[in-house]
């Protein structure tokens, strides 16, 4: 029988699109579970506020009555109303190992996305940067970050036969933390200090920083505008982020700077609870908050998952300062290495500051492009 790429129109299709990568992955070592709960809200066009500024379209591909694999295809409007571009996106493929399953995948939103006047076709990106995106072409061995693509070594591969080539790379980096800070890297976070028209934000309980998650989901937006693929966040996806990250953040791994009140840099970690996430196999109840809960505070690998500042206080060494201030939250919480999280390949100065700290590249991730 031939391979049969539908649309996902019925909860029965969105049930088989969301279970795909469970049954895929069942015997991969490292591959992280997401939670159904988000996965049933990401992906419904009800609940997820970005389906409201874009259009977007799920399809299957089933052979012999077998789902076999599962892409998406997203035109963010809003982004290349913006930069002028004519842009569809393909996003959270899964598949077997088959390159004809992968190709008609690939030709299905191709096909959808010429049809709504798009001239080229880049992925795996998601709606927004946030979302997961980029894959895995080197550092297969080392543990997922949050919010990443853990993919099959052979799905670049499959992608690259169907004419596909590199649009950008992100590079990550892995700090061990029993190497000693920089003492240079000391003497520009104490300046900054001494200067004294900034004040830092400690925080010790949730509460403490409620104040801060739309200000600084503010500035996220401000701050990462000239990244690749980036799209401001609208007021309802800034509520929605809040909300998802807000109850699992560490206050103590949440460093906020300000001045005159106003926030104009921060840095986020998280523990890496990839574990827990493992053992809760994407139920969070009756026992995965467990699983999740323990492994938050048993776990030795601190990822770094958002931080900006504003542009004018830039090139001061507010970013030493940020990273000297997490070295030692993150030395006393027990941690011993940091992931430094995706980091775009064309970063030259985010890059320099993990080289000079001692951080070694572990992973390589790349977004693919075709012309239609």
């Amino acid at each position: 029988m031939s391979i049969e790429i539908l649309p996902v129109t019925k909860r029965k299709d969105l049930h088989d699109f969301i279970h795909l990568p469970f049954l895929l992955h069942k015997n991969d070592r490292l591959w992280v579970p997401p939670l159904f709960m988000d996965e049933w809200q990401f992906f419904s066009a009800k609940k997820n506020p970005a389906f409201k500024k874009n259009d977007a379209i799920l399809f299957l591909a089933r052979k012999d009555g077998r789902t076999m694999g599962r892409i998406m295809g997203i035109v963010n409007t809003e982004r290349n109303r913006m930069f002028h571009e004519q842009n569809a996106r393909f996003g959270f493929m899964e598949s077997i190992e088959d390159e004809e399953v992968v190709g008609e995948l690939l030709n299905r939103v191709e096909s959808w996305a010429r049809g709504l006047g798009m001239v080229k076709l880049v992925g795996p990106m998601g709606f927004s940067d946030q979302d997961p995106e980029a894959f895995l072409i080197e550092g297969f061995e080392y543990e997922p970050t949050i919010s990443t693509i853990y993919n099959f070594p052979y799905i670049p591969r499959l992608v690259e036969a169907c004419g596909y080539t590199k649009e950008i790379d992100y590079y990550c980096y892995v700090l061990d933390l029993s190497h000693p800070i920089p003492e240079y890297y000391k003497m520009i976070a104490d300046k900054v200090m001494a200067r004294g028209e900034f004040t830092f934000k400690n925080f010790t309980k949730r509460k403490e920083m409620e104040p801060y998650v739309k200000p600084v989901l503010e500035l996220l937006s401000e701050t990462y505008i000239d990244l690749y693929g980036f799209v401001p966040l609208s007021p309802e996806e800034i509520e929605a982020l809040g909300k998802k990250y807000l109850p699992i953040l560490d206050p103590r791994l949440v460093k906020i700077g300000l001045k005159n009140d106003q926030v104009i840099g921060f840095l986020i970690g998280m523990p890496n609870m990839n574990r827990g996430f493992r053992k809760a196999n994407g139920r969070l109840f009756p026992f995965g908050i467990i699983h999740l809960l323990r492994e938050s505070k048993r776990s030795k690998q601190l990822d770094l998952l958002l931080g900006g500042i504003r542009k004018e206080y830039r090139n001061i060494g507010l970013d030493a300062l940020g990273m000297k201030w997490m070295i030692q939250t993150a030395k006393e919480m027990g941690f011993i290495t940091i992931d430094s999280h995706n980091e775009l390949e064309n970063n030259l100065a985010v890059r320099a500051e993990m080289e000079r700290l001692g951080g070694k590249l572990c992973k390589k991730r790349r977004i693919y492009q075709k012309s239609l």
